[in-house]
């Protein structure tokens, strides 16, 4: 066990996976370019030459449906989108060929494929270069969905996803690259499926992942002086949904704010506030939703600090049941 930074615990991951089986290839825009690919795919290219490593041209659709035929066939391609929002380039193969391979097949046949998003909120880039798409995934059947909030686990998914034996989205985010960590240099597996209480407490459930769900842990150790005890729930998968661990913490506390850094309609916070809603849970007060407003990203420094989520943002939320 050692402290890395969240890109470098990706880079452990793809790492390993390449040494450890020929199958597994990495495929997408800039993973040879260490700025591109955020430091995730350093020196990738010069261990493991570029029929391991394929830098690809601007074609998402053509190389990402290039990847699906590689899995089908039984390789395991790990397909990087430096920007999410390019991934809709890709909607095609990800849709209507993996997610639906091992359902078409009677069962017979799997899709052994990770399509890595990256969101790169942040930084003026503005509509169509911030955008956190998980919910349009998470709603598709066949595609598993799995988002890391920090670097053990941003190790551990990745090699759960590659061997999950279908498709797996996994959602990662920029934000969280410079983040650093408790990370084993063991070959292992975080489970999927199987949220995390990162924080016991009595009043108050928090429900969030990826990024956010670090100002949330902050928010709750800066609510203990007031008295309020936050127990915080980090999902780490977001399809399928660890509902026991959801629903346990909720019959605990009687009140629920769902923290997603992503839109509020239609979105990951809806579908959990829905579970929540179908079960015979007694709450105390109505459950709340802190997401990101229901507009395009800004492309200005000061508008983005009112439109992204901050740890204040989650304790006003809190002090306000």
């Amino acid at each position: 066990m050692r402290i890395l930074k969240y890109n470098s615990a990706i880079n452990e991951a793809l790492e390993q996976l390449l040494k450890e089986d020929k199958d597994v290839f990495v495929i997408g825009q800039g993973v040879k370019s260490v700025w591109y690919a955020g430091g995730t795919c350093k020196d990738l290219v010069k261990n493991f030459g570029e029929t391991r490593v394929i830098d690809t041209p601007v074609s998402e659709n053509g190389v990402t449906g290039a990847a699906v035929g590689a899995a089908i066939s039984g390789m395991r391609p790990i397909v990087m989108h430096p920007r999410m929002d390019f991934a809709l380039y890709a909607m095609d193969p990800i849709i209507n060929e993996a997610a639906n391979w091992n359902y078409m097949t009677g069962g017979k046949e799997n899709c052994p494929i990770v399509f890595w998003l990256i969101i790169n909120r942040g930084g003026e880039q503005a509509a169509q270069h911030s955008q956190a798409l998980q919910a349009i995934f998470s709603h598709i059947p066949g595609l598993k969905v799995v988002a890391p909030s920090n670097p053990s686990d941003a190790k551990g998914l990745l090699i759960s996803a590659v061997y999950d034996g279908n498709p797996v989205v996994y959602v990662d985010d920029r934000w969280l690259y410079n983040m650093e960590g408790d990370v084993s240099d063991d070959f292992y597996k975080t489970p999927i499926g199987k949220a995390e209480v990162k924080k016991s407490g009595k009043d108050i459930t928090i429900i969030s992942y990826s990024y956010i769900l670090n100002k949330c842990l902050e928010a709750a150790e800066d609510l203990k002086s007031g008295g309020i005890d936050v127990e915080v729930i980090d999902l780490k998968t977001i399809k399928p949904l660890d509902k026991e661990t959801i629903f346990e913490s909720v019959k605990k506390t009687g009140k629920v704010l769902i923290v997603d850094a992503s839109w509020k309609s239609f979105g990951v916070s809806a579908e959990i506030s829905a579970l929540i809603s179908e079960q015979p849970i007694k709450l105390k007060s109505p459950i709340k939703r802190l997401c990101l407003p229901d507009s395009p990203a800004p492309a200005n420094s000061d508008l983005e600090k009112e439109y992204y989520i901050s740890k204040e943002d989650i304790i006003k939320s809190i002090k306000e049941f």
